[in-house]
């Protein structure tokens, strides 16, 4: 049964929720414990250790639906973004649901195919550096959409398509210059970033794209940025968008797309509110200008689809204090979840035991890795509540951009990947081994 105790800042429903339960590693009258879905995270640790990453099917496909739902009024298409969480056992989820893919590298397109073959038709494939040979593999896989970066950018495509004998279909990246509250390292929307075109040049250059014989205008394509929670600068960018739409088609441009890209964010301190009324608002925000256009709208949500949706799970090593600093020294670290180092990102973390003795103080303490950089932490000056050495703890909202960031510094074997749907758990990455890191080594 669910626990009557539910910290909103502790549990992620529906797929990470506290209950009360019986099983081998807990007494009937202990802690409530942490769940991915019906499975009781403890029973996963004893059999895959830690640390390990856990990611909720149904929470994917619960949010995966409220996207569908809040645009229903216009003809769309959700390309999901692979740099998020690429794993091929999430691609096939998201496969099955018809959900197309926005791709920024050859490697990424080939993990789409492996995954799903016939969703090339739904793929979309932007990014600032796309290679020749990248262009070439994406043209002979037939994809949807080429997001073009650049003028050198759309000859060498077209070079390419030249080539193959093929015709290549194409949206200009446009720039809107249009400012959102984010962190620096993930805003692309100025005129001072590396991503897209000026929107005030757009025009010249569809004009010389559509003298090129194998490229074919298809669409117009924006991204302002990601983790944005604000509506208004989504609004903002594609009434820009909209107007240029106008504008290519008084040209006598054909265009039948318009990529609005990604960029939703979540919350990380505690869970939304409302999730299906943030995506609404997001909805309105972007299909009001666009209203009487006749497009196909293109959507590439990446973190709001799988970011609440998969935890790190880690086991406090030591407990240790130097001169009144408390540390909980854990067995993940900066390797297996970077956000906290590179940006400074808040993730909650909660003990998998959720004790709620009267008697227990909270302690502030610093929750650290093992690698030897000041910078590998988790949390500063978090207060946590009866941690002992030996114990659990849950890093919440780490599905997105966690094992996509994961690296093997200090040779350490990347974590095991799960995927849980209701009582079933499925391995969908292995536990990697020091063998297979020094395999490739000469």
């Amino acid at each position: 049964m669910t626990s009557s105790f539910q910290s909103p800042r502790a549990a992620r429903p529906p797929g990470f929720i506290y209950r009360d339960t019986k099983h081998g590693l807990l007494r009937r009258d202990g802690p409530p414990v942490l769940h991915c879905e019906n499975v009781p995270i403890p029973k996963l640790v004893k059999k895959y250790g830690t640390p390990l990453y856990l990611y909720s099917a149904g929470m994917i496909h619960e949010r995966y639906a409220v996207f569908d739902r809040a645009f229903r009024d216009i003809d769309h298409t959700i390309c999901y973004s692979v740099k998020a969480n690429s794993n091929l056992g999430i691609l096939r989820l998201l496969a099955r649901k018809g959900c197309g893919f926005d791709v920024v590298s050859g490697g990424e397109l080939q993990r789409v195919l492996a995954a799903d073959k016939k969703a090339a038709k739904r793929v979309v494939f932007s990014g600032v550096g796309k290679t020749r040979e990248e262009l070439t593999a994406a043209l002979k896989s037939e994809i949807m959409l080429f997001n073009v970066e650049s003028e050198s950018e759309l000859w060498a495509l077209a070079e390419c398509a030249g080539r193959l004998h093929t015709t290549a279909p194409v949206a200009l990246r446009v720039n809107p210059d249009v400012a959102a509250e984010t962190h620096p390292y993930i805003s692309t929307g100025l005129h001072k970033h590396k991503f897209g075109v000026p929107i005030r040049d757009a025009r010249e250059l569809y004009h010389k794209l559509s003298s090129a014989r194998y490229l074919k205008v298809r669409g117009v394509s924006v991204h302002i940025g990601s983790q944005i929670t604000d509506a208004a600068p989504f609004g903002q960018a594609m009434s820009r968008v909209a107007d240029l739409v106008g504008e290519l088609r008084e040209d006598g441009h054909s265009i039948a797309y318009v990529d609005a890209g990604g960029g939703l964010g979540i919350s990380y301190e505690k869970p939304a509110s409302n999730f299906s009324e943030e995506v609404t608002a997001y909805a309105r925000a972007l299909t009001g200008p666009l209203r009487d256009l006749g497009v196909r709208l293109l959507l590439e949500p990446g973190r709001s689809i799988v970011g609440p949706a998969g935890v790190l799970v880690t086991s406090v090593v030591y407990k240790k204090a130097n001169n009144g600093k408390r540390f909980l020294v854990v067995d993940a670290a900066m390797n297996d979840l970077i956000r906290p180092a590179l940006y400074g990102a808040h993730h909650e973390i909660v003990p998998i035991l959720q004790r709620t003795d009267a008697g227990i103080k909270p302690e502030t303490v610093d929750i650290v890795g093992p690698i030897c950089e000041t910078g590998d932490f988790f949390a500063r000056d978090r207060q946590m509540s009866g941690v002992e050495e030996g114990d659990l703890l849950a890093i919440l909202d780490a599905g997105a951009y966690g094992m996509a960031l994961a690296s093997n510094y200090n040779t350490r074997p990347r974590a095991a990947e799960l995927l849980v749907a209701g009582t079933s758990a499925k391995v969908i990455r292995r536990r990697e081994k020091i063998s297979d890191l020094l395999r490739d080594e000469l």
